[in-house]
């Protein structure tokens, strides 16, 4: 009796975490170089605009930015999909001065197509920044930034 009880409670885990498993996947779309170029660029360019107002400096615009990313996982013996914490991503924009800046950026990107990304601080400053208004340290929000890769992009 009691070992019927627990292959009963055995079988019931396994079908719950199978169930899990299968709803995860079904709803997780394949990660790529494209989704995570197209996903990371955008937003990175969203949040220099960001730290612009906070620091002052009129005029910056996401147009103007022009970002762009070059993604690669792992290197050249690596497939550029799924996910992990081995992403590297050139990022390439416009800075404040109109000077073209490329900065690495690392990127991890987890099974549910969602990122973490984090650039170099000679580019993009530091973690903390003064608000010009405030003149209190806030965020800086391109320092690190997480994002989430588009399911409607091939």
């Amino acid at each position: 009796m009691i070992r019927t009880r627990l292959l009963v409670r055995g079988l019931v885990l396994a079908a719950a975490v199978a169930a899990v498993a299968a709803s995860t996947a079904a709803g997780t779309p394949d990660i790529t170089r494209t989704r995570v170029e197209q996903a990371l660029a955008p937003t990175f360019a969203n949040l220099y605009v960001q730290q612009a107002a906070i620091l002052g400096i009129p005029g910056i615009t996401v147009s103007g930015i022009d970002a762009s990313a070059a993604c690669d996982r792992g290197g050249p013996k690596v497939a550029d999909v799924g996910p992990g914490t081995d992403w590297i991503c050139m990022v390439s924009f416009n800075d404040d001065e109109h000077q073209l800046q490329i900065g690495k950026f690392e990127v991890q990107i987890r099974a549910d197509s969602t990122y973490v990304a984090g650039g170099p601080s000679k580019i993009i400053g530091l973690a903390t920044i003064t608000d010009k208004k405030t003149q209190q340290d806030v965020p800086n929000p391109v320092f690190e930034f997480d994002g989430t890769l588009n399911p409607d992009q091939p």
